[in-house]
């Protein structure tokens, strides 16, 4: 007697669901590929002759969304912290040493396992069924991307049990095998299409995919590590997670180490560190965590991070190459960066043409000089780097860099203030300072406008189209087109984009201008003080110092911003243009890294200014303070420093040197 279509449906969907289990999660394979083709089939003509029947855990469903306009926002109801670094044996000692203190014990038990290079996901499992799956973002709000990563298969449609949990976020790193990437980038060229430049890219790209059926070819797979919210399950440690995790048919890396104590957690962030290179993936250091879940509440969180979790970062890789020439950029406060250009050497898979020397007193420092033979390095993996010239390889013909005496793009004439260690360009109508600015109006956290980026800024600035911020709100379809590599449909998605970006915040607004110092955290603040543009143009001195974290340095640059004749002008025309900031931004400082951080500096920086480190800090959501207290998140330390280092040791606040402050900050600026 045949089964009812029901029936075989039914039973076709469970074994399809076992099988891709059983290859996809356990590398394990039960049936060959043609059988199981066979069965996938028959199981579609079933669905397609009963669509009564289908249903959204079905296998046949990983790819039956259409493609999307755009990715909704999904608010994490626990938020995806980010994990604070160590970047050296020492780091990860301190971090022990924190955890000692912080839950009164000796020996801790912890479990580590490799960092993967990818995208950080949380999927929503509401009675075992996968009803929504986002991306970190930024802690707080992340990005839909359902239909996606229901095309990964080893994410299960629905959890191998009978009594799943009522609910069940779980957080997981989507990643690509490193020669799975290696064969899509050779067909890319091939194809004469760019190639990934890194795992991550090629993760987050794929996940962004308007259609998804691009994402379903991509080769991606995902690691589960963690929980939000759970009902209808009880988890106590992490070892106890991880094996519960896998028993509901969720993949979970193996390579995964119970460890009593720091000592376990350093042999093991070594032995990865010696084979990363066999591991099938990109591994770029080793995650430790305290185990026990009433300890991690006891231990408790700052800002951005847990206290009882650290990533232990593997050492940059380094190599050696040649400095052909050295170049100056112009960035949109007029700075001049000098940069180095490097005959290609390759680290960690990835070509390295440039590094930057930041200002000139960091080229002589290193006291490195066009045609010398160079050590560079990728910090922490993504920033490029010289760590040093290698004087015994000169030949005596080598040329020492001088810093212009005239813009190279405009000419004028260069300065150096006696604060600062950088060299500027006073011009502001200089067309490389405008590209910068209207690069930095358009980006995120800014006005974040889609579909602006440099290439398409590059040939607006040098037609002469646009000269001031408000010339991209005066961009019409027949302009558009007219440019290289912009069709009607790019114009018409562009136009739309500027439209509507017209209606921002305040807080986006004021970080958007550029106001030198005055990163998102403090136009978040400026805006909640003061509630109206008109109100932060006519603050008095006293009113911005009065603030909390903003300082007399950030208070005399917003007083000089607002007082250039140029400046109220461009404010002036944008709002003519239509341009309007809503009072408020609770969302302001969403999309940054260090939001909430609070860092101290103490001594003298080598390569920047104060300001200039706090700048950067500020950019980022960070703030900064003058004293050291156990709300302090970092103390940086340079050359001399004072008491505040000693005072954070004692408190257990994390001391950084200021080559751990510009990794961190170049990791996070990246």
């Amino acid at each position: 007697m045949s089964p009812s279509p029901e029936a075989e449906i039914q039973h076709l969907r469970d074994a399809l669901a076992r099988y891709e289990h059983a290859y996809y999660v356990l590398d394990d394979p039960e049936v060959s590929d043609a059988e199981y083709d066979a069965m996938f089939r028959r199981l579609v003509a079933l669905e397609a002759a009963y669509p009564e029947l289908v249903r959204l855990d079905s296998p046949t469903q990983r790819v039956g969304a259409k493609p999307s306009g755009a990715f909704a926002s999904v608010p994490h109801a626990v938020p995806m912290l980010s994990l604070a670094n160590a970047f050296d044996e020492q780091g990860l000692r301190e971090f022990d040493r924190r955890m000692q203190s912080l839950l009164s014990t000796g020996t801790i038990r912890y479990v580590a396992e490799p960092k993967l290079d990818g995208l950080s996901v949380e999927l929503l499992y509401q009675d075992g069924l996968l009803t929504r799956a986002s991306t970190r973002g930024d802690g707080q709000l992340g990005e839909d991307v359902t239909a996606n990563l229901r095309t990964v298969r080893s994410v299960p449609l629905r959890l191998r049990t009978a009594d799943p949990p009522t609910l069940l976020e779980v957080r997981g790193e989507v990643y690509v095998d490193k020669i799975d990437l290696k064969t899509v980038n050779a067909s890319r060229v091939a194809n004469a299409e760019p190639a990934f430049a890194n795992p991550r890219n090629f993760a987050a790209g794929s996940l962004r995919q308007l259609d998804p059926r691009v994402t379903a070819e991509r080769p991606l797979k995902l690691y589960c590590y963690d929980v939000g919210r759970v009902e209808g399950m009880a988890i106590h440690t992490q070892t106890q997670l991880l094996s519960r995790l896998a028993d509901l048919g969720l993949r979970v890396n193996p390579l995964y180490r119970v460890c009593h104590g720091i000592e376990d957690a350093l042999a093991f962030y070594h032995t990865i560190q010696a084979t990363r290179d066999a591991l099938p993936y990109e591994a770029d250091g080793v995650v430790v965590k305290v185990d026990s879940f009433s300890q991690r509440r006891t231990a408790g969180e700052v800002s951005r991070s847990p206290r009882w979790a650290i990533a232990g970062k593997f050492p940059a890789e380094q190599g050696i190459t040649r400095l052909i020439d050295i170049t100056v950029s112009v960035g949109r406060t007029g700075v001049l960066t000098p940069v180095a250009v490097l005959e290609p050497v390759r680290l960690r898979g990835v070509e390295i043409r440039s590094a930057t020397l930041h200002n000139l007193d960091e080229v002589e420092r290193l006291d490195v000089r066009i045609g010398d033979t160079v050590l560079v390095q990728r910090a922490g993996d993504v920033i490029p780097q010289i760590v040093r010239a290698l004087h015994e390889h000169r030949s005596g013909s080598e040329v020492p860099f001088a810093m212009p005496a005239q813009c190279p793009v405009c000419h004028s004439i260069v300065v150096r203030l006696d604060s600062e260690a950088a060299h500027r360009c006073l011009n502001t109508s200089c067309p490389a300072r405008i590209a910068a600015s209207i690069l930095h109006f358009v980006s995120k956290g800014a006005l974040d406008i889609e579909g602006v980026g440099d290439k398409l800024v590059r040939q607006l600035v040098d037609r002469g189209l646009i000269r001031r911020l408000g010339d991209l709100f005066r961009l019409d379809r027949t302009t558009l087109v007219a440019l290289d590599r912009v069709g009607p449909t790019s114009a018409d998605t562009l136009l739309a984009s500027l439209a509507t970006a017209k209606k921002t915040t305040l807080s986006r607004f004021l970080f958007a201008l550029g106001i030198p110092g005055v990163g998102t955290h403090a136009a978040a603040l400026l805006a909640k003080t003061f509630l109206t543009l008109q109100a932060v143009r006519t603050a008095t001195r006293e009113a911005l110092i009065a603030i909390p974290e903003v300082g007399p340095r950030t208070a005399e640059a917003v007083l000089e911003y607002f007082a250039q004749p140029e400046n109220r002008q461009t404010i002036d025309d944008l709002l003519t243009l239509g341009l309007t900031c809503e009072p408020l931004d609770d969302e302001s400082t969403d999309g940054t890294a260090l939001r909430g951080a609070r860092f101290v500096f103490t001594g003298a920086l080598a390569t920047m200014t104060r300001d200039e480190a706090q700048a950067r800090v500020e950019r980022l959501g960070g703030a900064t303070t003058s004293s050291v207290s156990r709300t302090t998140d970092y103390v940086v330390v340079g050359d001399r420093p004072g008491s505040k280092a000693d005072r954070a040791r004692t408190l257990g606040v994390p001391v950084l040197t200021e080559q751990q402050f510009l990794s961190l900050l170049e990791n996070h600026e990246s």
